[in-house]
């Protein structure tokens, strides 16, 4: 693990001896994940107005989510492993460059095909990237910051949810759905030259370091993280892909964007808390948030007719899942060892697949149980996580990272 640890950490320019973290060169990372959180998830907010400018039904344009995540979940490993040996700031500037060209085909498409061909290419920048930004932060990182840097790197989800995709649903009502798109073009471009400025470069993996995807599965620890992930995103998505029409169930329809607001706020709240602690409590961490967003479903079960109770159930679900990813990419990461890009593919890719999955059986549980089913679903999910977690003591999810008590 202490080779591991001396190669995440160091770099050519010697970062991995500094006292500080790189801050510039990490909120540009953030704002990568910003992007490729926000373009997954815009056509949510501007849904109506897309499909109507492209003549398709709701249910079509919705697809257009669907689409994205199966773009990153089929190419995140292939690609990963296709472009192990590119030097990381050449591999992000590419990724970004993939995020401007498809929205851009995007804003400017009048054909529902190139709209999904463009959200798909759109997918397949945001595996590239979700393979290489965990890793990149951490590598830009002393050994003792490497958990606050991925924080830093993974604030950009619950900016993304919380204050994006408001503000990109204005901008597409004030403006058009098109200039939604437009301004992540911009954003992008702007973001590239960030890039080029201020992250430090890093070469990637020599081939005969690379480990075949397979082999990494009987790693000790890797498994029990990636199962984790798959079933904890999934218990996740169920609740947050649908949470307009449970809303409304409850007779709430028209406090989604405040709903969102606070689950976004207590997100950041929770990035933040993670950053701070994950180094000496990774284990009780991860625990705690499975618990956060098991009671946070359990309010929700019993909701019914209380608002207030609805914005505490929301706030705890916050408070849970905001620092997951940084958890999760960080538990993989160090249970991984020298095959931790190949873990953080892997891990990548069931992220995604867990969210189309969990749109799926949204639906299925919408159109069979009613919105009133989401919550419990959301509990029988997380109970083989909360067993997981806590069984995986010696690896996956230690009470210490490794190397903190090397």
């Amino acid at each position: 693990m202490s080779n591991h640890t001396t190669q995440l950490a160091g770099s050519p320019t010697g970062s991995g001896d500094r006292t500080r973290l790189p801050l510039a060169a990490l909120l540009a990372l953030a704002t990568a994940v910003f992007v490729t959180s926000l373009t997954e998830t815009l056509p949510a907010g501007v849904l109506p107005a897309m499909s109507a400018g492209l003549g398709v039904g709701e249910s079509a344009m919705g697809q257009s989510v669907t689409v994205y995540a199966i773009g990153t979940a089929l190419t995140a490993i292939p690609l990963s492993a296709a472009t192990a040996g590119w030097r990381r700031k050449r591999l992000l500037l590419t990724a970004m460059a993939g995020f401007a060209v498809a929205n851009t085909v995007t804003a400017v498409s009048a054909n529902y095909p190139l709209t999904m061909v463009a959200r798909f290419v759109a997918g397949v920048a945001a595996g590239l990237a979700w393979a290489l930004l965990a890793g990149y932060a951490r590598r830009m990182a002393p050994v003792h910051l490497q958990g606050k840097a991925i924080a830093i790197a993974m604030a950009g989800i619950p900016v993304a949810l919380s204050l994006g995709v408001p503000a990109g649903t204005f901008l597409g009502r004030a403006l058009g759905w098109q200039a939604a798109f437009w301004s992540m073009t911009v954003l992008t471009v702007a973001l590239l030259a960030w890039i080029a400025a201020t992250v430090p470069d890093l070469p990637g993996q020599r081939q005969h370091g690379r480990a075949p995807m397979l082999r990494t599965l009987t790693v000790p620890g890797v498994a029990p993280v990636l199962f984790v992930t798959l079933v904890f995103v999934l218990a996740h998505t169920v609740l947050y892909a649908y949470i307009a029409p449970f809303l409304d169930g409850l007779g709430m329809g028209g406090s989604t964007d405040r709903v969102l607001l606070v689950f976004g706020a207590a997100s950041l709240v929770s990035i933040w808390l993670v950053g701070a602690h994950i180094n000496r409590r990774l284990r009780a961490l991860t625990v705690a948030a499975g618990l956060l967003v098991a009671g946070a479903a359990a309010l929700l079960a019993v909701a019914a007719g209380s608002p207030a109770l609805v914005y505490l159930a929301v706030t705890l679900w916050g408070l849970g899942w905001g620092g997951a990813p940084t958890l999760l990419q960080t538990a993989v990461g160090d249970a991984g060892g020298e095959v931790a890009d190949a873990a953080q593919a892997m891990l990548v890719t069931l992220w995604n697949a867990a969210m189309a999955g969990g749109g799926v059986i949204g639906g299925i549980l919408l159109g069979l149980l009613g919105p009133a089913s989401f919550p419990w679903s959301v509990l029988a999910l997380l109970i083989p996580v909360l067993v997981v977690v806590i069984a995986a003591r010696a690896h996956g999810f230690p009470a210490e990272r490794p190397h903190m008590t090397s």
